[in-house]
Protein backbone atom coordinates (compact mmCIF):
# COMPACT_ATOMS: atom_id res chain seq x y z
CA UNK A 1 0.00 0.00 0.00
CA UNK A 2 1.56 3.44 -1.13
CA UNK A 3 -0.71 5.85 0.54
CA UNK A 4 -2.63 6.28 3.87
CA UNK A 5 -2.13 3.29 6.75
CA UNK A 6 0.11 0.73 5.55
CA UNK A 7 0.59 -3.03 6.49
CA UNK A 8 2.31 -3.88 9.56
CA UNK A 9 2.88 -6.67 11.67
CA UNK A 10 3.05 -6.94 15.20
CA UNK A 11 6.58 -7.42 16.51
CA UNK A 12 8.06 -5.50 13.19
CA UNK A 13 10.79 -3.29 13.50
CA UNK A 14 9.69 -0.11 10.94
CA UNK A 15 11.87 2.88 11.02
CA UNK A 16 10.00 6.55 10.33
CA UNK A 17 11.64 8.86 7.52
CA UNK A 18 9.59 12.31 8.07
CA UNK A 19 9.97 15.06 6.05
CA UNK A 20 8.62 17.35 3.32
CA UNK A 21 10.36 15.45 0.70
CA UNK A 22 10.22 18.52 -1.50
CA UNK A 23 11.76 16.79 -4.11
CA UNK A 24 12.56 12.95 -2.96
CA UNK A 25 16.24 12.10 -4.57
CA UNK A 26 19.02 9.28 -4.08
CA UNK A 27 20.18 10.67 -0.69
CA UNK A 28 16.50 9.98 0.86
CA UNK A 29 16.93 6.36 -0.25
CA UNK A 30 20.29 5.67 0.28
CA UNK A 31 19.45 6.79 3.88
CA UNK A 32 16.74 4.61 4.25
CA UNK A 33 18.64 1.11 3.03
CA UNK A 34 21.70 1.88 5.41
CA UNK A 35 19.14 2.36 8.57
CA UNK A 36 17.84 -0.68 7.95
CA UNK A 37 20.93 -2.31 7.75
CA UNK A 38 22.49 -0.31 10.60
CA UNK A 39 19.14 -0.66 13.22
CA UNK A 40 18.19 -3.71 11.70
CA UNK A 41 14.57 -2.27 10.53
CA UNK A 42 12.71 -4.45 8.16
CA UNK A 43 11.22 -1.66 6.53
CA UNK A 44 10.91 2.22 6.35
CA UNK A 45 8.00 4.74 6.36
CA UNK A 46 8.50 7.83 4.59
CA UNK A 47 6.41 10.20 6.10
CA UNK A 48 5.57 12.63 3.72
CA UNK A 49 4.37 15.65 5.75
CA UNK A 50 1.80 18.07 4.32
CA UNK A 51 3.83 21.27 5.71
CA UNK A 52 7.01 21.66 8.22
CA UNK A 53 6.06 24.21 10.87
CA UNK A 54 9.49 25.12 11.33
CA UNK A 55 9.67 26.24 7.30
CA UNK A 56 8.08 29.99 6.38
CA UNK A 57 7.67 29.03 2.90
CA UNK A 58 5.64 25.88 1.97
CA UNK A 59 6.82 22.90 -0.15
CA UNK A 60 5.32 22.02 -3.54
CA UNK A 61 1.48 20.37 -3.29
CA UNK A 62 1.39 17.26 -1.71
CA UNK A 63 -0.18 15.04 -4.16
CA UNK A 64 3.20 15.94 -6.39
CA UNK A 65 5.44 15.14 -3.95
CA UNK A 66 3.59 11.76 -3.05
CA UNK A 67 3.84 11.15 -6.67
CA UNK A 68 7.43 12.20 -7.05
CA UNK A 69 8.19 9.30 -4.21
CA UNK A 70 6.13 6.39 -5.75
CA UNK A 71 8.07 7.11 -8.97
CA UNK A 72 11.59 7.13 -7.29
CA UNK A 73 11.07 4.28 -4.98
CA UNK A 74 11.78 0.41 -6.48
CA UNK A 75 12.79 -0.88 -3.26
CA UNK A 76 9.55 -3.00 -1.71
CA UNK A 77 11.14 -2.40 1.93
CA UNK A 78 9.93 1.47 1.35
CA UNK A 79 6.75 2.37 1.91
CA UNK A 80 5.46 6.10 0.64
CA UNK A 81 2.42 6.85 2.91
CA UNK A 82 0.79 10.30 3.41
CA UNK A 83 -0.31 9.30 7.22
CA UNK A 84 0.16 12.65 8.36
CA UNK A 85 -2.41 14.09 6.24
CA UNK A 86 -5.10 11.09 6.33
CA UNK A 87 -4.56 11.66 10.45
CA UNK A 88 -4.71 15.44 10.31
CA UNK A 89 -1.27 16.02 12.72
CA UNK A 90 0.76 18.78 12.55
CA UNK A 91 3.45 17.85 14.63
CA UNK A 92 6.04 15.17 15.04
CA UNK A 93 4.81 14.09 18.50
CA UNK A 94 0.85 14.22 17.26
CA UNK A 95 1.62 11.59 14.72
CA UNK A 96 3.79 9.49 16.90
CA UNK A 97 0.92 9.14 19.23
CA UNK A 98 -1.31 8.46 16.26
CA UNK A 99 1.20 6.04 14.88
CA UNK A 100 1.25 4.44 18.29
CA UNK A 101 -2.88 4.19 18.51
CA UNK A 102 -3.19 2.81 15.25
CA UNK A 103 -0.04 -0.01 14.92
CA UNK A 104 0.08 -1.65 18.61
CA UNK A 105 3.01 -4.19 18.79
CA UNK A 106 4.94 -2.51 16.21
CA UNK A 107 8.47 -1.45 16.96
CA UNK A 108 8.88 2.32 15.48
CA UNK A 109 12.65 4.00 15.58
CA UNK A 110 12.88 7.90 14.79
CA UNK A 111 14.96 8.49 11.84
CA UNK A 112 16.41 11.81 11.35
CA UNK A 113 19.81 13.55 9.89
CA UNK A 114 22.58 14.54 12.46
CA UNK A 115 21.60 18.48 11.23
CA UNK A 116 18.14 17.86 12.90
CA UNK A 117 19.57 16.34 16.53
CA UNK A 118 21.33 20.05 16.43
CA UNK A 119 17.92 21.75 16.32
CA UNK A 120 15.56 19.30 17.74
CA UNK A 121 15.22 20.89 20.96
CA UNK A 122 12.76 23.56 18.99
CA UNK A 123 10.50 21.02 18.25
CA UNK A 124 7.18 20.91 19.41
CA UNK A 125 6.96 18.53 22.09
CA UNK A 126 10.82 17.09 21.27
CA UNK A 127 11.63 15.52 24.74
CA UNK A 128 8.34 14.04 24.77
CA UNK A 129 9.55 12.25 21.59
CA UNK A 130 12.87 11.08 22.98
CA UNK A 131 10.99 9.30 25.48
CA UNK A 132 8.63 7.67 23.66
CA UNK A 133 10.49 6.72 20.43
CA UNK A 134 13.89 5.26 19.69
CA UNK A 135 15.92 7.52 17.50
CA UNK A 136 18.20 6.86 15.09
CA UNK A 137 20.53 9.47 13.72
CA UNK A 138 21.95 9.35 10.77
CA UNK A 139 25.34 11.60 9.89
CA UNK A 140 28.18 12.02 7.83
CA UNK A 141 31.56 10.26 9.01
CA UNK A 142 33.12 13.49 11.24
CA UNK A 143 30.09 15.54 10.80
CA UNK A 144 27.79 14.81 13.70
CA UNK A 145 29.66 17.68 16.00
CA UNK A 146 26.73 20.23 16.59
CA UNK A 147 24.66 17.07 16.94
CA UNK A 148 26.15 15.54 19.43
CA UNK A 149 26.52 19.12 21.06
CA UNK A 150 23.04 19.69 20.89
CA UNK A 151 20.68 20.31 23.68
CA UNK A 152 18.84 17.32 22.89
CA UNK A 153 22.40 15.13 22.96
CA UNK A 154 23.51 16.77 26.00
CA UNK A 155 20.95 15.40 27.71
CA UNK A 156 19.93 12.32 26.57
CA UNK A 157 23.84 11.48 26.85
CA UNK A 158 23.24 8.55 29.15
CA UNK A 159 20.96 6.68 26.76
CA UNK A 160 22.68 6.95 23.79
CA UNK A 161 24.01 4.27 22.30
CA UNK A 162 27.41 3.12 21.07
CA UNK A 163 27.85 2.24 17.10
CA UNK A 164 28.41 -1.34 17.46
CA UNK A 165 25.06 -1.40 19.65
CA UNK A 166 23.14 -0.04 16.93
CA UNK A 167 21.19 -3.13 15.62
CA UNK A 168 20.20 -2.86 19.58
CA UNK A 169 18.03 0.44 19.30
CA UNK A 170 14.49 -1.01 17.81
CA UNK A 171 14.50 -3.36 21.19
CA UNK A 172 15.65 -1.05 23.91
CA UNK A 173 13.16 1.21 24.34
CA UNK A 174 12.87 4.90 24.53
CA UNK A 175 14.78 6.92 25.70
CA UNK A 176 17.05 5.56 23.42
CA UNK A 177 19.16 6.86 20.72
CA UNK A 178 22.13 6.20 18.72
CA UNK A 179 24.92 7.60 15.68
CA UNK A 180 24.87 5.77 12.66
CA UNK A 181 28.22 7.34 10.26
CA UNK A 182 27.00 7.32 7.10
CA UNK A 183 29.05 8.06 3.86
CA UNK A 184 26.23 10.38 1.95
CA UNK A 185 26.01 11.70 -1.14
CA UNK A 186 26.02 15.47 -1.67
CA UNK A 187 22.81 15.76 -3.27
CA UNK A 188 19.96 17.87 -1.34
CA UNK A 189 16.63 18.97 -1.94
CA UNK A 190 17.18 22.49 -1.72
CA UNK A 191 20.07 22.32 -4.35
CA UNK A 192 17.67 20.37 -6.82
CA UNK A 193 15.08 23.26 -6.35
CA UNK A 194 17.55 26.10 -6.50
CA UNK A 195 19.10 24.16 -9.80
CA UNK A 196 15.66 24.43 -11.31
CA UNK A 197 14.93 20.79 -11.64
CA UNK A 198 12.02 21.14 -9.70
CA UNK A 199 9.14 23.68 -9.34
CA UNK A 200 6.88 24.09 -6.68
Amino acid sequence: MKYGFPIAAVGQTIGLLGGSFDPPHQGHLHISRAAMARFGLSKVWWLVSPGNPLKAHGPAPLEKRLAACRALVTDPRIIVTDFESKVGTRYTAETLEALFRQYRGVNFVWLMGADNLASFHKWERWDWIMENIPVGVIARPGDGIAGRMSPAARRYARFRLRGREAELLPQVGAPAWCFANIPMTDISSTEIRQRGEWQR
